[in-house]
């Protein structure tokens, strides 16, 4: 579970505690997933004494039944977690003199808490680069996870795609979705919120669901994915309603000229930056480029967004086992946006989707 890795690290760089508190983070090096809510759930790893896992009382007992095989402690709601917690450490190894933390997420006020009962450690080292590091390759097992939550995603599109009829609302298609993806998958939870955007909404890239109403002759972008065993999915889809005007389909052919060529040109040892590039001249030699307002992709894992970051400028090289989305996108004000995503994983034959749904334009007959 990579332990190890951290446990060198921490003697890399002279630490005696590193403190990861990101429950994503625990969970990857540990097997065990919570939300501990407002909570403290930490695990805490030392560079020569086993880690142990420090969660509230009701989640004791969880913790100890997961994949999870050392030390868990647990605090009830009155207790003083920092003090237990400093009193755990100091059972194992004394006084501490460094402690890593992860800086990208632990707020301020928890740092003040630790900071009072660790009065003589230096707080400075941050752990979180090594984490984003070790998970930005996937083993084979986490591809099969990410696989499976790609084959959800494609579901989840085929129903959007049935509940598009006159008069009802993008929150009503959206709601259709996860319903049916609880009743029918089992899918407890999605991966971020469904996003299904109709004629002029889809030019807001990011806007949820509104009471907008799904009307005849027009584009209708779904952004939507789920969560399986811990891993995520993330794609995208537009489709056409009845028949869109000559614009929207001029903006629609061109992105997906854009994405399949930078699914086709994605490789191990070239840059983000220079993926981003495929797409980006197409787009913009079409005379769209400053509608292109978002980078190319971002990685994806045990969380939707997480490296690498395919965007511009990016000299970051690409290896293989990497996990990202290709996901170009058009938005155009008061006429309609376009974007198509999938995510993949890159070996040395190209990039392999997670996602299969039709790219070729799709037409939706209009229904009463």
């Amino acid at each position: 579970m990579n332990l190890d890795k951290l446990n060198e690290w921490l003697i890399k760089n002279n630490c005696d505690v590193a403190y990861i508190s990101d429950p994503l983070s625990i969970n990857y090096f540990t097997g065990f997933n919570m939300d501990p809510n407002e909570r403290i759930f930490a695990l805490v790893a030392f560079k020569d004494k086993p880690a142990f896992i420090f969660a509230p009382e009701l989640n004791v007992e969880e913790a100890k039944h997961s994949a999870w095989n050392g030390d868990v402690y647990g605090y009830l709601d009155e207790q003083n977690p920092w003090q237990k917690i400093a009193n755990l450490v100091s059972e194992r190894i004394g006084r501490p003199q460094k402690i890593a933390i992860e800086k990208s997420f632990v707020s301020i006020a928890r740092l003040e808490a630790l900071k009072s009962v660790f009065t003589d450690a230096d707080f400075s080292t941050d752990v979180s680069k090594l984490i984003g590091e070790l998970r930005i390759i996937k083993t084979e097992e986490e591809v099969k996870q990410l696989q499976a939550a790609g084959a959800e995603a494609d579901y989840a599109f085929e129903v959007g795609f049935n509940a598009l009829r006159n008069g009802v609302t993008e929150r009503y298609v959206a709601g259709q979705i996860e319903y049916r993806l609880k009743l029918d998958k089992g899918v407890m939870h999605t991966s971020f919120e469904t996003i299904c955007q109709a004629g002029t909404n889809a030019a807001n890239p990011h806007l949820g669901p509104t009471l907008n109403t799904i009307k005849p002759n027009q584009l209708v972008l779904f952004d939507l994915g789920t969560m399986h065993n811990g891993y995520a999915s993330d794609s995208s889809r537009t489709v056409a309603y009845g028949e869109p005007s000559a614009k929207e389909k001029e903006i629609y052919e061109i992105d997906r000229e854009a994405q399949q060529a930078a699914i086709d040109a994605a490789r191990p040892g070239m840059t983000a930056g220079e993926l981003d590039a495929v797409a980006r001249d197409i787009i913009t030699k079409a005379g769209y480029g400053e509608y292109f307002i978002h980078r190319l992709g971002h990685g994806i894992g045990m969380s939707v967004h997480e490296l690498p970051q395919i965007m511009s400028g990016n000299d970051f090289v690409l290896q293989e086992g990497m996990c990202f989305s290709i996901e170009p996108g058009i938005y155009i004000p008061n006429v309609g946006g376009v974007r198509i995503e999938d995510c993949g994983v890159l070996t040395n034959e190209g990039f392999k989707t997670f996602t299969k749904t039709d790219k070729q334009l799709r037409y939706i007959p209009v229904k009463e």
